[in-house]
């Protein structure tokens, strides 16, 4: 059986508004929220068949937001990480490192810390 070794992501939140406001600010998005096993999530959008994982935000009282845990990383939207980093500080965020080079081959990153105290970083194919 073909599967991503990453079945779906979970970002841990204090305040799941603060949360979705600032996630779907960066990212032009609509967060789908509901409550499974009395946990609150938000959920990303996604679609069948398309690369990557899906994931959602969770308001849980065994896990707690943190800078120095795993790293997760989005792709950019626009193909730039510019575009979604420069709405990261209007949304509560901050931008820790700036749209930064990896190679011609394989693009660029960034990262900022979200609403919560949570590292995430962006990716984008090279231009």
């Amino acid at each position: 059986m073909k599967m991503n070794m990453v079945s779906w992501f979970e970002i841990p939140v204090e305040n799941m508004d603060r949360a979705v406001k600032f996630y779907q600010s960066v990212f032009d998005v609509e967060l789908h929220l509901m409550n499974m096993g009395g946990e609150d999530m938000g959920w990303f959008p996604s679609e069948e068949g398309a690369p990557g994982a899906a994931g959602s935000l969770i308001k849980s009282k065994t896990v707690k937001p943190s800078s120095d845990g795993v790293c997760i990383y989005f792709a950019s939207r626009a193909n730039d990480v510019d575009v979604e980093l420069g709405k990261v500080e209007r949304a509560g965020g901050t931008v820790v490192v700036p749209k930064t080079k990896i190679s011609d081959e394989i693009g660029f990153f960034g990262q900022f810390m979200d609403s919560e105290g949570n590292r995430i970083s962006l990716f984008s194919s090279p231009q």
